[in-house]
């Protein structure tokens, strides 16, 4: 190894089914770039030779580790694991490249969701076939194969157990809560998501993994899986932005600054800075729009592709023909200050 900062490393704790396959790991606290120096003493005290790799850890190895770190934290959580009979682990994460393994999944997640890492930063290439479907309980995870007899088993205790989702992607707040932020309804935020300080996601609003609020600002509406929404932007009820997946096409998007995406409106194009989409109105790349100038004359029929990123846009529909309009932008939109309040 080099003196340069190495990728990633943490120490995990997770759950396995009967097969003894990974359903999930929880890192609580990921290093990213950490010194290559401390990686390779690190590594020496438990056999790692380099690469993406994953190595499962017994108490005595995590005693060994525990005088290595001059972290506290660090030193208590693997005081924590080395009492534990939960299966543990760490990650190294040398080279960004295709994901090969559950742990190394779990683990480039956290760093999107511990701010790490921005969307799209990351390869995540290979990420739904090492995701295991299963069912979230008030237990933890638990493999759909076995959820019959945990359930049967639980009944006969008088006991109900809370099934509540059922997917490849646990929710972000059993994993990482991030500082500044309000999550109404912790569901619909998903671990992998990036939330930035002064965010608020309102009950209907919803995240995806590998997608970001970088905040402050009020999503009411759908961030799509790859889809960036800068500071001071808002995203209203029910509006949406296209991601990747689901056929969704493949322009990545970022919505600028100070942005408006209005009630039941979206986008498939990137936007700028202060533009705004009125009510009801989703552009798609293919959408017809109408040019105005500053006179409010026509100047030209585009598609809305050729305006993709641009600034100071304000999307409407004429309510007499019907036709989609892009004007000028000249009024800025600010932010509640009390809504995105935080403390």
């Amino acid at each position: 190894m080099t003196d340069n900062a190495f990728y990633s490393f943490a120490f995990g704790v997770g759950t396995k089914n009967r097969k003894g396959e990974w359903l999930e790991v929880y890192y609580p606290q990921p290093l990213f770039q950490p010194k290559a120096a401390l990686v390779e003493i690190i590594g020496a005290a438990i056999g790692y030779q380099g690469g993406n790799e994953s190595i499962e850890l017994d108490s005595a190895a995590l005693s060994k580790l525990t005088p290595l770190l001059q972290d506290e934290r660090q030193q208590t959580i693997l005081t924590a694991m080395t009492s534990s009979d939960q299966p543990r682990v760490i990650t190294f994460i040398e080279e960004d490249r295709e994901l090969t393994s559950t742990p190394e999944t779990y683990l480039k997640l956290h760093l999107l969701s511990h701010r790490f890492v921005k969307p799209n930063q990351q390869n995540l290439d290979g990420i739904y076939a090492l995701l295991a479907n299963v069912a979230w309980t008030d237990r933890g995870a638990v493999d759909l194969d076995e959820l019959f007899e945990i359930q049967l088993q639980a009944r006969m205790r008088g006991e109900v157990l809370e099934v509540a989702s059922v997917d490849k992607f646990p929710k972000m707040t059993n994993y990482v809560v991030p500082t500044g932020v309000r999550i109404a309804h912790s569901a619909r935020v998903r671990l992998g998501a990036y939330l930035g300080d002064g965010t608020t996601v309102m009950h209907e609003g919803f995240v995806n993994f590998n997608a970001a609020a970088i905040g402050p600002g009020m999503i009411e509406g759908r961030i799509s899986q790859g889809v960036t929404i800068e500071a001071g932007s808002d995203l209203g009820g029910s509006a949406s932005t296209a991601g990747t997946l689901s056929g969704g096409g493949n322009i990545v998007l970022t919505i600028g600054k100070d942005c408006l995406i209005s009630a039941n409106a979206g986008t498939g194009i990137p936007l700028g800075d202060r533009c705004t989409i009125e009510a009801g109105l989703y552009v798609t790349p293919g959408t017809l729009v109408q040019v105005i100038d500053e006179d409010k004359n026509p100047v030209k029929v585009v598609k809305a592709r050729e305006l993709a990123g641009q600034s100071d846009m304000l999307f409407i529909r004429n309510s007499q023909t019907g036709t989609v309009e892009c004007r000028t932008n000249k009024r800025a939109i600010s932010l509640n200050e009390a809504l995105h309040a935080h403390n």
